[in-house]
Order: C-alpha cells, then sequence, then structure tokens
C-alpha cells in the first residue's frame, strides 16, 4: 500500500525575470509504518516537496497522489478535502489561530471533519495530553512558548488519527524533555501501521528514522533504508 508518492515532480517560480527549479524530477514513495526524513541544506527543495507531498502546492510538472487519490489532477478545493481525510501537517510556523485556546486550536479540524462536539473536546484533551500539553490546554498561543506551540501543531495533526503526518520542521523549537516525549509520540503512530515525513535539519531524529532522504538542489541524490 502506499500513502502518499510524487513521480516525476518539478516545480519551479519566477524569481523577477529568472525562474527557479525548487524540485528537479523528485520520485517518491511513502509506505506505511515509515518515519521517513528529508534532509538537506536549506535552499535544497525540503519543504516544496512536503508542499507537493501534502497537496498544498501544484507542481510544475509530474504527478502526485495521496493515500491513493491523484492530487495534481484535483482542484484546491478537491486537495483540500483530501488532506482533511487523510494527512496532517504540521507547519514550521505553527499555523496557529491567535485568538483561541490550545484546545480551540485542535477543536478546530475536527469539526472540520465532522466530529460532535463531544469529540471534538475529549479528542482535542486526549491530543493534547499526549504531547504533554495537559495543563497548558486553555491557554492563547501567546501564552505559550516556541516549543509549547509546536506541540499544540502536532496535537492538532494527530487529533483526527491520519494515516499519515508530515511535518516542516516539527522538532526544532523543542528542548530536550520534549523533544523525547515528541519522538515517543511519533515513534508510537508509526508502529500503528502509520507514517511520518519530515524535512527536518534535527540530527536527533536520524537514530529514529526508518529512511533517510536526501535532497541536493532540488534533487534527490540519496535515498537509504536504516533500520
Amino acid at each position: 500500500m502506499i500513502l502518499a508518492s510524487c513521480s516525476r515532480i518539478t516545480h519551479e517560480f519566477a524569481d523577477g525575470a529568472s525562474r527557479i527549479v525548487a524540485l528537479d524530477d523528485v520520485s517518491l514513495v511513502v509506505r506505511p509504518a515509515e518515519l521517513l526524513l528529508v534532509v538537506g541544506p536549506s535552499g535544497s527543495g525540503k519543504s516544496t516537496l512536503l508542499a507537493v507531498l501534502a497537496g498544498l502546492l501544484e507542481p510544475t510538472r509530474g504527478e502526485a497522489s495521496l493515500c491513493g487519490r491523484s492530487l495534481t489532477s484535483l482542484d484546491a478545493e478537491g486537495r483540500a478535502r483530501a488532506r482533511r481525510d487523510h494527512l496532517g501537517f504540521v507547519f514550521q510556523s505553527f499555523h496557529l489561530f491567535s485568538a483561541l485556546s490550545a484546545r480551540g486550536n485542535v477543536e478546530c479540524v475536527l469539526e472540520m471533519k465532522g466530529a460532535s462536539r463531544r469529540d471534538q473536546v475529549a479528542l482535542a484533551e486526549q491530543a493534547l495530553r499526549r504531547v504533554g500539553l495537559g495543563a497548558r490546554m486553555d491557554h492563547r498561543p501567546a501564552q505559550l512558548s516556541g516549543g509549547e506551540r509546536q506541540r499544540v501543531a502536532l496535537a492538532r495533526a494527530l487529533a483526527a488519527d491520519p494515516g499519515i503526518i508530515v511535518g516542516d520542521e516539527p522538532t526544532s523549537a523543542l528542548d530536550g524533555k520534549s523533544a523525547r516525549l515528541v519522538f515517543d509520540v511519533l515513534l508510537g503512530f508509526v508502529d500503528g501501521g502509520r507514517s511520518v515525513v519530515l524535512a527536518t535539519h534535527d540530527p536527533r531524529l536520524h537514530a529514529l528514522a526508518t529512511r533517510i532522504v536526501t535532497l541536493e538542489d532540488g534533487r534527490v541524490v540519496d535515498d537509504r533504508t536504516t533500520r
């Protein structure tokens, strides 16, 4: 079974009069029970690749799919539905609603999936406890540290129990204790047969990964299974 894939993806964008190639003929398959790291220097295309896999970005050329659904054949609304049904995304900049509490930020995703009000509350609280924020549920983002906001974003991705989590530097702001807690949560997610794909510079993750894909200048230069 393939959870996500891209086939011969190229993505270009304009920079003034020039065209920048962010991804150059990249192919990747994500299968169940993988903790897959996408690594490489800044500007190598890591974030762009994750955005294509999640249907947040339409490639210039090539095909992308999510849980058997072609993303490149869908319009923006269709891609949003595919993400809602199958994927949790953890943004590097968190993308939390400043007017909502930590609980409210998680509940809003569950509401979009059609969960009952009772389930929204229960699942949001469960997800926040999993990431060690049981005592901070009623705090708004401005009252939380960067690491705590990062964990709220992870709880939001976990709460709807997706098949795959995609994260852009989701552990970079975490101290040692918080990082170990989050690592355990991610490993438990993978042990359940689902997968995690992370763009990262965090060397602590390398010992946990099942697979590491290296990008340079928008191309895959190494794809190796680690365990």
